[in-house]
């Protein structure tokens, strides 16, 4: 099982624990156009594996690998983030069981779930909680 947890507290772990790494599994389009987690307060960036590839959104199969080429170790506590919760919860799966012990859903994700204006970004997630980041 993968715990979810709020973006305040993933922001608070990344602050204070020297383990606690970002993996921000979304695309490279959304890395682009819609922003970054801003870790630098933390002395930390977001490591940028992609969950799926755009545009066929196939699967990484190279995921676990490219955590490693990240320098990311069993050791650390990684949090996985992507749009809305549901990538990261099954890249999150993935880490787990190829023997990252230490790993968290980002619940909401960056941008959670569409306001009744149809918007994302304003009812729950990283930006919603008002979480640094920035555009790349």
């Amino acid at each position: 099982m993968v715990d979810n947890v709020t973006p305040k507290d993933v922001w608070q772990a990344l602050l204070s624990d020297p383990q606690a790494e970002m993996v921000d599994v979304r695309t490279d389009a959304e890395w682009n156009f819609v922003g970054l987690a801003d870790l630098s307060q933390a002395a930390k960036s977001p490591a940028l594996i992609p969950w799926q590839i755009f545009p066929s959104m196939q699967v990484n199969t190279a995921f676990v690998e490219h955590m490693q080429r990240a320098g990311l170790t069993p050791a650390n506590k990684i949090y996985f983030l992507c749009r809305s919760g549901v990538r990261s919860l099954a890249a999150a799966k993935a880490a787990r069981e190829a023997g990252y012990p230490h790993v968290y859903n980002i619940a909401d994700g960056f941008e959670g779930p569409v306001d009744p204006a149809g918007h994302r970004g304003m009812v729950a997630g990283w930006k919603a909680d008002q979480l640094p980041w920035r555009q790349r």
